[in-house]
């Protein structure tokens, strides 16, 4: 009997590591992708790389404190697509993407920062619950 019970317990941590290496949790800070996502609701994304239009979470090119590490935005063009007019048009080259939020009077993004390596991208959003409020930023 001690023997299937280490087994489970085997299995389990090794299913609680896959998950984790495959998926990511985070909570959305900030009102920059309003009115799709609110401040405090929590997001389950995996791990892939985004095509145009899916909600990303991206590494915060100027992520120094209090800037947060992570961003979520809008995946609005990878390489060889289109720039939306609002980021001037023209390709984007191989390799880079363009994030957009959707509250642009109040994101960070690459209207601020320019194109991203598609490197960038850590994971993309799956599902979305409510949360419980939330910190504006």
């Amino acid at each position: 009997m001690r023997c299937l019970a280490g087994f489970v317990t085997v299995v389990a941590v090794a299913a609680l590591v896959w998950a984790r290496r495959r998926f990511l949790s985070v909570r959305v800070e900030g009102v920059s992708m309003e009115p799709t996502l609110r401040p405090g609701q929590r997001l389950l994304a995996r791990r892939a790389e985004g095509t145009t239009g899916d909600i990303v979470i991206v590494r915060n090119p100027h992520a120094t404190a209090p800037n947060p590490p992570l961003l979520v935005k809008r995946l609005v063009a990878g390489g060889g697509e289109r720039l939306p007019d609002v980021l001037g048009g023209g390709l984007v080259p191989a390799g880079r993407i363009a994030v957009l939020g959707d509250n642009p009077r109040r994101s960070v993004d690459s209207r601020h920062f320019g194109l991203l390596h598609a490197s960038d991208v850590v994971a993309v959003v799956r599902s979305r619950r409510r949360g419980s409020g939330g910190t504006p930023g």
